[in-house]
């Protein structure tokens, strides 16, 4: 910055223009005179050439400083000086960037914050359903069961939730009593042609769960069709088809009333010995094998499961 600059810093906007101006005329003109030495003498081109890049110079020049003196009017009111008015402006608008900067930095805080309070809700969620479930009707069940069983010098055998649980828990008890298993898909295939067999017998205690009426002639081949080839859930009705195809008693304990027992009346033990649970599965009802309590050996958990 000039000398002449730093004292115009304290002039009021029309001093400092009329000062600017009458600077910068001074310059032009030295540089007028500056370029008429570059024009040759008898070139004619050269001094045309010259005297219109003057003449644009000094055309600008004008023009300039006349748009500075009607800004100046348009930002001086009542004799009051405007010339600081666009450096306010601009530090305003900085000070605003840099506000909305810290207003991200704060909205982009309370998404972590809200993030981190959600995470901290659910964990809580969580822990309160882990209470709840040591005290809950899955674990109350498990418990009753496991006691029955104990009375009874067993253990529970656990078995795979995959919608075949009754077949494994039958064929699982069929290897514990020492007698022969077929694979699941052989198991179910019996139990429908058993159950297809014997329609007229059968047919008055299967309902639609939908309408709880027995079940239409199309149900019932749908129903037979159904357990032969998929994984639809055992209950009752395949207990007690089971019982008379293995030709073996089959006893179901539960939590709540007395054990039930399918073929006791016609077929000699011992009993396959299977446990029924209505909570233990959100999916719905479960059923578990059983073992000794001196059995030493698991070597048929996998086996369970194969279909």
């Amino acid at each position: 910055m000039t000398d002449l600059d730093k004292s115009l810093e304290h002039l009021s906007l029309d001093e400092n223009l009329s000062l600017r101006h009458k600077k910068e005329r001074k310059e032009l003109q030295a540089k007028v005179q500056a370029l008429k030495k570059t024009a040759g003498k008898g070139d004619k081109k050269k001094k045309k050439e010259v005297l219109e890049e003057i003449a644009r110079l000094e055309s600008d020049l004008e023009k300039r400083h006349a748009d500075e003196l009607a800004k100046a009017e348009t930002t001086t009111v009542n004799g009051v000086d405007h010339s600081n008015q666009e450096d306010d402006n601009q530090n305003q608008i900085d000070s605003n960037e840099a506000d909305g900067k810290m207003n991200r930095v704060s909205r982009a805080q309370k998404r972590r914050d809200k993030k981190a309070n959600e995470e901290k809700n659910r964990q809580a969620e969580i822990l309160a359903q882990e209470e709840i479930n040591k005290t809950g009707p899955r674990v109350i069940e498990l418990n009753t069961i496991k006691n029955i069983l104990a009375k009874r010098n067993l253990l529970l055998h656990p078995i795979a939730s995959d919608g075949n649980c009754l077949y494994n828990a039958i064929r699982n008890q069929l290897r514990v009593t020492g007698r022969f298993a077929d694979d699941v898909q052989t198991m179910r295939h019996k139990t429908a042609n058993y159950i297809s067999e014997n329609k007229d017998s059968l047919i008055f205690y299967m309902t639609n769960p939908d309408t709880g009426d027995c079940l239409t002639d199309a149900e019932f081949e749908k129903y037979c069709a159904d357990l032969k080839n998929t994984a639809v859930w055992g209950g009752q009705i395949e207990i007690s088809a089971l019982s008379q195809i293995l030709q073996v008693p089959i006893e179901v304990i539960q939590a709540t009333g007395p054990s039930t027992i399918q073929g006791d009346d016609k077929f000699k033990g011992p009993n396959l010995i299977i446990t029924y649970h209505r909570n233990m599965y959100s999916l719905g009802e479960h059923y578990n094998g059983t073992r000794p309590k001196n059995s030493t050996t698991d070597n048929d958990d996998g086996d369970d499961n194969e279909e």
